[in-house]
């Protein structure tokens, strides 16, 4: 009966031939093809992933006061998103572990797609007959970017607010349509009253279904031109060596599928991510310290600590600062991403068909460019945890900042010119005749100078950090007990002043005097902020009591009110 079946579907459609011509189609058989097939298997479970997390998530900023499974956080005011995220990871079976699995694989989503673009881009496989098919890819790219901005963002926790709060400034920092456009996206002022339900369209609905779309289109293109691979033995330009699609790669495939979601899985269980519920909901007067989005916007984020305090003003119009270092760099880049099948054709003046790949060595220019472009997205993207390390190598966030503008001007250059030299000079001796001795591996004047003046940059920045004063932790003995009796204007001449200044003027932490955010801050906000040592701030925990943690709160008044 089944084979009758399908005989009268294939006499009537002609599925047979179709079928079988797309069974034997050959697929080279090396490991970085992989990564594409790894991008549609992270699609694959966040999609059944987000589709259980929707079940249970509520898109909505009515506030509510939370009386849920979380003790910590009974009682306390919040929007329905946030509770219900809470009741997700607490309250939902396996909400925890799905949550994360979904988190774990957006991040692999990305990561593979980005170095999927890279090994397109540096093996040339963006040139003619796949140009389209490369603006395919560099659309993906940006939709995953927007997803997964979205979907970390409608949560509404302390840390997904900061990260709206940014977002809602590069927008309202576009020329002329951004307080219009702004206040579409958020239904209103910042925070907004229907950002989190506008957010949660896009994220489940039409940011995916653009994603499916490009993804069916990139593939039928792919099943439509002829494969690309790397040059070899037996392989020319009008000849694919591989593993036939069935059933060979087929097996192959559904192996990298289920490693795939093993690895998600284990993860997903074992390995913790975005732990809201220890940043709590989200408050519009309160900024957490130490904010990073998650990687794939962390370059975003270093460009806006790295721009200087350039503005462009012909009155009536502005043009903010946030709107060069978010929306420009992010137009240029990916404009250029776009146009660069394209550019290199008419720069090149290469308008053949390709089917055989480059190999990176091969190409100094485009390898040295893509590298170069690499280093600075590179220090852009550690930029965005600037005021972590400027902690961790107790130096000053200031000193630290301009020694990444230094490096996001300098780097580049140098690695263009370093890269370029060392692969002109191997092609160079890989066409000189004779089995002679090797000439000397060596760079050029110019090179040389661009290093020295690199180090010696590099060294006079350092050295001006060691007069700066660092941090300093608490002595050993410095503990409530000892301190007991002594005046809230004592307790944070010991504790605080080293970090907010002797004056509430700030230092290493931020101010506290009169006309800054903790004077809008609760007293009961701010000792909780003494006690949890948010961010970079160490916890007072067992040092400080709750009345000596009060004394200080009063001396900081006072001092505001004066």
């Amino acid at each position: 009966m089944m084979r009758s079946i399908v005989r009268g579907v294939d006499q009537r459609l002609g599925t047979a031939r179709m079928a079988r011509g797309i069974l034997n189609k050959v697929f080279p058989d090396h490991w970085s093809f992989l990564l594409g097939e790894v991008i549609l298997y992270c699609f694959i479970i966040l999609v059944a992933t987000g589709v259980y997390l929707t079940l249970f998530f509520d898109a909505s900023q009515q506030e509510v006061l939370y009386a849920g499974s979380y003790v910590p956080l009974q009682g306390v005011e919040m929007s329905r998103a946030y509770a219900s995220t809470l009741d997700i990871t607490f309250s939902v079976r396996a909400g925890l572990v799905v949550r994360q699995v979904h988190h774990w694989a957006a991040l692999l989503f990305v990561a593979s797609m980005m170095i999927h673009l890279l090994r397109t881009f540096f093996t040339g496989a963006f040139r003619k007959p796949r140009e389209l098919n490369w603006a395919v890819g560099v659309t993906l790219l940006l939709l995953a970017l927007i997803n997964g901005f979205t979907g970390y963002s409608m949560i509404d926790d302390q840390l997904s607010g900061t990260g709206l709060r940014i977002g809602y400034s590069t927008v309202l920092s576009i020329p002329l349509v951004g307080p219009w456009l702004s206040s579409l996206l958020l239904g209103g002022e910042f925070p907004g009253a229907d950002i989190i339900s506008r957010l949660f369209v896009f994220h489940v609905l039409i940011v995916p279904a653009l994603i499916i779309l490009l993804l069916v289109i990139h593939m039928a293109i792919m099943a439509r031109q002829k494969h690309t691979q790397f040059p070899g033995r037996g392989r020319r330009e009008d000849n694919v060596i591989g593993l036939r699609l069935w059933p060979t790669y087929a097996m192959k495939a559904t192996g990298v599928f289920f490693l795939t979601s093993a690895v998600l899985a284990l993860i997903g269980g074992l390995v913790q991510i975005n732990p809201i519920w220890m940043f709590g909901p989200f408050r519009a007067a309160d900024v957490s310290s130490a904010s990073q989005p998650d990687w794939y916007l962390g370059w975003l984020e270093g460009a806006l600590r790295l721009m200087p305090a350039w503005e462009l003003r012909a009155s009536p119009f502005e043009i903010p600062n946030p709107f060069y270092p978010s929306l420009l760099l992010t137009g240029v880049t990916f404009a250029v991403l776009y146009a660069w099948p394209w550019l290199e054709a008419r720069v090149t003046g290469d308008n053949e068909v390709h089917h055989l790949l480059d190999r990176p060595s091969e190409r100094p220019v485009r390898t040295s460019l893509g590298l170069a472009t690499l280093s600075f997205f590179a220090v852009l993207f550690v930029a965005g945890s600037d005021d972590v390390l400027a902690v961790w190598l107790s130096a000053s966030v200031n000193v630290v900042g301009r020694i990444l503008q230094f490096l996001a001007v300098v780097l580049p250059v140098l690695v263009f010119v370093v890269s370029r030299s060392v692969m002109n000079r191997r092609l160079k001796k890989r066409e000189e005749p004779g089995d002679g001795p090797p000439g000397r591996v060596g760079h050029s004047r110019w090179e040389a100078r661009v290093a020295v003046l690199l180090f010696a940059g590099l060294v006079f920045v350092t050295v001006s950090s060691l007069s700066i004063k660092s941090p300093a932790d608490l002595p050993e003995t410095w503990t409530a007990e000892a301190n007991a009796g002594l005046t809230g204007e004592q307790l944070y001449g010991a504790a605080c002043a080293q970090c907010h200044g002797n004056n509430l003027e700030g230092n290493f932490g931020p101010a506290l005097g009169p006309d800054t955010e903790s004077e809008q801050m609760s007293d009961t906000l701010v000792e909780a902020v003494i006690f949890s040592g948010i961010g970079t701030m160490r916890s007072m925990s067992g040092v400080l009591t709750d009345e000596q943690a009060k004394e200080i709160v009063a001396y900081i008044r006072q001092v505001q009110s004066e």
